[in-house]
């Protein structure tokens, strides 16, 4: 076949993607309509898991899952939005590394709302003028972030969801690095690329500033001056990237979650978070952490925060493997439940891979 053959045979496929996309959309409109008048979300974490675990039995190659991943991303992002005009709400400002997890989560095709801080973001998806809001939780090398666990204390918001973000830092300017004399950045990103910065811009002094995306927008209107910041930073702010991923560790990963009032259905591999403060005696920590033994239930995470209600009163934060609605794992439960004066689950979700 001659190369001229091979496009039009191309086009003949193009048609037929196209119309099957737009079937594909009339039938989420359709179940966009069901969900609406049935009073659930729109985004399902649940069936999008099943989604591309479907993909992943279904592609045969030569194209990757990941390739597949980004189109069906996009696919879902359109089919959302043709759902309902969807807002996001989301810790920022614009180019923060939460929005790059929210646009990882949702895709293009919905409205991104930033927030100046992480009780905005719980508060306005509280009241219902965001649909869905996507916060940090933990960071790999950084710990976790105890912010965002002391508001679910109080809030009614369910966890239905997290991303996991691989932290990307780069080195962005309007000139050569030869040039800069000064960097911009967040006092953590520098952290973590000490080394890389004492190595090939020892005498280059650096900056703190509120974020990432400040810094971008400083080296976006000086000379002589670069910032650390993420990629859709320097598309946005029409920076080159001079060089990146200089972070000094290449297992830089943030956890992000997407809270919602909604709950989710299992999926047979999921995470339960909750939060607990149990009395004060002689081994409760230890009876508290019995019920998951005993039925063999493995504990990912367990995080304690002062109360702030009461000296030396502390929640537990706590992440098991499994749906609250699996059998073990409501039994155990429901024994942690006996113990605790306070107690409450923050949710049941996929477990991003």
């Amino acid at each position: 076949m001659s190369l001229k053959d091979y496009r039009k045979k191309i086009d003949g496929i193009d048609e037929r993607i196209v119309d099957l996309l737009n079937q594909r959309a009339r039938v989420s409109l359709e179940i966009g309509k069901t969900k609406l008048n049935s009073g659930k979300g729109v985004y399902s974490a649940d069936r999008e898991k099943e989604i591309f675990e479907r993909l992943q039995k279904l592609n045969q190659g030569p194209m990757n899952q990941e390739a597949f991943e980004a189109i069906y991303r996009e696919i879902m992002s359109s089919s959302l939005s043709l759902e309902k005009s969807l807002k996001i709400a989301y810790l920022g400002p614009e180019a923060s590394f939460t929005h790059l997890a929210a646009q990882k989560k949702f895709g293009s095709q919905v409205e991104y709302v930033p927030y100046d801080n992480l009780a905005e973001v719980f508060q306005n998806v509280e009241r219902g003028e965001c649909d869905y809001g996507v916060v940090p939780i933990e960071n790999s090398i950084e710990g976790a972030v105890t912010h965002t666990f002391d508001l679910f204390v109080d809030s009614d918001l369910k966890i239905c969801s997290q991303i996991l973000l691989e932290i990307s830092h780069n080195l962005l300017s309007k000139t050569s690095m030869d040039k800069i004399k000064m960097i911009y950045s967040n006092p953590q990103v520098f952290g973590q690329c000490r080394h890389w910065l004492q190595t090939h811009l020892p005498k280059a002094g650096l900056v703190d500033v509120a974020s990432t995306t400040q810094a971008a927008q400083i080296a976006a209107r000086q000379n002589d001056v670069a910032c650390i910041a993420s990629l859709l930073a320097a598309k946005i702010y029409q920076l080159r990237a001079l060089k990146k991923d200089i972070q000094d560790s290449s297992h830089n990963i943030t956890r992000f979650l997407v809270i919602a009032k909604e709950d989710v259905c299992p999926t047979g591999k999921d995470r339960t978070s909750l939060v607990c403060s149990i009395k004060d005696r002689v081994g409760a920590l230890h009876a508290m952490l019995e019920p998951f033994a005993q039925h063999k239930i493995n504990l990912t995470k367990i995080e304690s925060r002062p109360s702030k209600k009461r000296a030396w009163e502390y929640y537990f934060f706590i992440d098991v493997q499994g749906h609250r609605e699996d059998p073990k794992v409501k039994k155990a439960l429901a024994q942690l439940e006996d113990m605790c004066k306070f107690w409450k689950i923050l949710g049941s979700y996929p477990i991003s891979e």
